[in-house]
C-alpha cells in the first residue's frame, strides 16, 4: 500500500538543513531513499527498521533509523533517526524530525524529541 510522504516545514528548516550541508550530494540520494521508504512505510514494520513509538485509532507516531547513503555505518550504529506521523486513513506520513541523536542535546533521546514534537506540533501533541 502506498503513502503519500510529506515532509514538514519544521523538519526542513532545522536539523534537515544540517545533514544537506553536512552530507552534501550524499543527503540528497538519501533523501530519494527516505521518500522511497516512506511511500511503503508497512514494509519498515517487517524489518524491524521502524518502531512504533503510539498507535492510535488514525495516527501512529513511530521512530525510524537511516543511514546516509554511501557511507559504512549501519543504520542503527549511525544514530540518525527520523520521527514520523503515519496517517492509516488518510495513507500519508508527514515527517515530523530528521535527526542525529546528539542534535537533541543530553538526557534521554526519546524524552527529547517528544518535547519538540509537543512543541512545534500541536496537532500530535494530544498524542504524546
Amino acid at each position: 500500500m502506498e503513502y503519500e510522504v510529506i515532509f514538514e516545514p519544521f523538519a526542513e528548516r532545522y536539523f534537515i538543513k544540517t545533514f544537506a550541508k553536512k552530507y552534501q550530494g550524499a543527503w540528497e540520494r538519501t533523501l530519494k531513499g527516505l521518500l522511497l521508504e516512506f511511500t511503503f512505510v508497512d514494509l519498515l514494520f517487517n524489518k524491524s527498521i521502524a518502531e512504533t513509538i503510539i498507535d492510535s485509532e488514525d495516527i501512529k507516531i513511530c521512530k525510524t533509523e537511516f543511514k546516509i547513503a554511501g557511507t559504512q555505518i549501519s543504520r542503527h550504529a549511525s544514530g540518525d533517526r527520523c520521527i514520523i506521523a503515519v496517517h492509516k486513513k488518510a495513507k500519508k506520513v508527514c515527517v515530523l524530525l530528521v535527526y542525529h541523536k546528539n542534535d537533541l542535546g543530553g538526557g534521554n533521546e526519546t524524552a527529547n524529541w517528544k518535547r519538540v514534537v509537543r512543541e512545534n506540533y500541536p496537532a500530535y501533541a494530544r498524542l504524546l
